[in-house]
This record gives C-alpha cells, structure tokens and sequence, in this order.
C-alpha cells in the first residue's frame, strides 16, 4: 500500500441546521476497511485513510448517520476495491435492511452473476462514464433487460455538459432506471443552461432518469453556493426523481477541499425550502426507488 497516495480522513460530524426527517436515507455513501480486511484493487489512485479498520469504519458510518438525522443508506461500492464487492456486500449485510448496495458488474455478467447480486441486497450496477471501467455502455445496454427482471437499475457517472446529450436516445429505450450522480457533474461551468444539462432535466422531467443531489463540493467550495441554480433546475424538472447523498467519506478528492457532510445537507436545505418537496427527496424518493418500507 505504502506506493499509494493515503485517502483523507473525514471530519468528525457535525449536526445540521435542521435534522433530515424520519425515515431519511443517505444515498450516497463508501465503506472501505483498514489494511488486509478486504483486497484492494491494484489500478487505484488512492488507499483508504490509515487507521480505521472495518469496524470502526462502520461505527464512523453509523456516527455520521446519526449526526445527521438518516436511518437508510445506500453504500456504493469504491473503484479502490475493483470489481471485488466483498467490503460492500459485508458493509450492507451488517447495516441490515433499511441499506442497499451499489456494486460493479463487468460487461457480460451471467445470470448467476446477477441473480448473486440480488442475494447481495444490490439495487444497482454502477457505470463510469467519465473514467472508464468494467462496465461499457454497450455493456449496460446489454444487460439492461436483466436487471429490469430483476428490479435492478443503472448508476451512472458523467459530465452531463459534456456527454449526456449523446446517450439520450439510448436512455429513452432502456426498460430500467438510469441514476446519474453527482448532479450530473458538470465538466465545464456551473449553468444550468448548458446543453447536456438541459437535456438531463428533460430526461428527469420525462421520468427516465434520476439524480444523486450529491458532491456539491467536488465542484465548488463551501458554502456551494455556485450549485445553487443547477439543484433548483434539477428539483424544478422533477421532484419525484431527485435523491440526496452526502459521498461520505469523500474519496479522490484531487482538487476539491474536505467537506463537513452537515454544511452539503444545509446546502440543500438552502435551495429546497418546501418541507413536502424536502421530505420526499429525503424520504419518500429513496423509499420507491431502493424499496424499503414506506412505513418503517
């Protein structure tokens, strides 16, 4: 490990101007483990932060959690583990049910390979658009028909300035559920005039898409206000397909400056000033789309 760059560790949390509502879920997280627990993969940038083992890493996940008000979450699988699911699975499984995976499947994937990540309690195959991966659109067009029989969808990584307008035909057709991150990442300028964002709050006001309120601070620094106008256009096209997440612990960070995950949910809070519209994304939105109990 010692010829990787060592991750950061995140600050202790903090509390929000304002707890998130019962029944809220996080849905954007990592788990990862200290040195030997779980195999990490060779092409990373980056090793976890020195320290912390698995365990305390979950009791880290829990703190964060409680600080801010969740009580489901959603754990995408790290690139630093490869295509190794292993840390995600055990993080899910130990979470228990008001958690789901987000995992990697190479172009591909068998039956059995899918139908072993529904045993995983996985919602999702991730897709990264902007650096590469296992996974290829073409793959993911490819698989799509088995992951809608399985209830399974598509999380997406892009630049919606820069590539979604070229994938909108193909989004249009795919009988599953594509999530985008991250706000769709704008590459560019923070303007919700650009042409791929455009085109992505079209998809979400047509239903065919949703999207990750998420890693506000990859893009520009606290109090991230420059995202302002993308959030609101993203909650204007459609309410009832926008999620929230923190990306705790803030992997890869390259450029961008630490965040307190409390100072991105008072972002939110900031532009989505309706109670109902801030329950349903919190709650409500993440309860249809992951399939826990509305009422639990």
């Amino acid at each position: 490990m010692a010829d990787k760059p060592n991750a950061q560790m995140p600050p202790p949390p903090q509390p929000p101007a304002s707890l998130a509502p019962d029944g809220a879920c996080d849905s954007h997280v990592h788990l990862v483990a200290g040195s030997g627990e779980f195999a990490l993969w060779d092409g990373r940038v980056e090793n976890p932060a020195p320290g912390p083992n698995f365990e305390d890493w979950l009791t880290l996940y829990r703190d964060h959690l409680k600080a801010l008000g969740f009580s489901r979450g959603v754990i995408v699988h790290s690139i630093l583990y490869g295509t190794d699911n292993s840390v995600t699975v055990e993080a899910v499984r130990r979470m228990g049910e008001d958690f789901r995976g987000v995992g990697l499947l190479a172009d591909g994937a068998s039956d059995a390979e899918l139908d072993q990540f529904c045993d995983w309690n996985m919602a999702a195959v991730r897709l990264n658009y902007v650096h590469g991966g296992v996974l290829t659109w073409e793959g993911a067009k490819e698989m799509a028909p088995a992951l809608a029989d399985r209830g399974l969808h598509i999380q997406m990584l892009a630049h919606a300035d820069r590539q979604v307008a070229d994938l909108v035909g193909d989004i249009r057709r795919l009988p599953v559920d594509v999530v985008f991150d991250h706000i769709g990442w704008p590459a560019d300028a923070l303007t919700p005039q650009s042409t791929g964002f455009q085109v992505l709050c079209a998809l979400l006001a047509e239903g065919h898409v949703w999207v990750k309120l998420s890693a506000l601070y990859r893009m520009c620094p606290v109090p991230y206000d420059q995202t302002d106008a993308l959030v609101a256009a993203l909650v204007a096209a459609n309410p009832e397909r926008c999620l929230w997440g923190s990306d705790w612990p803030h992997l890869m960070l390259a450029d961008a400056q630490m965040p307190v995950a409390a100072e991105l949910l008072n972002a939110f809070d900031r532009v989505v000033t309706n109670s109902d519209t801030r329950h349903r994304i919190l709650v409500d939105n993440p309860a249809q789309l992951f399939g826990f109990d509305e009422t639990g």
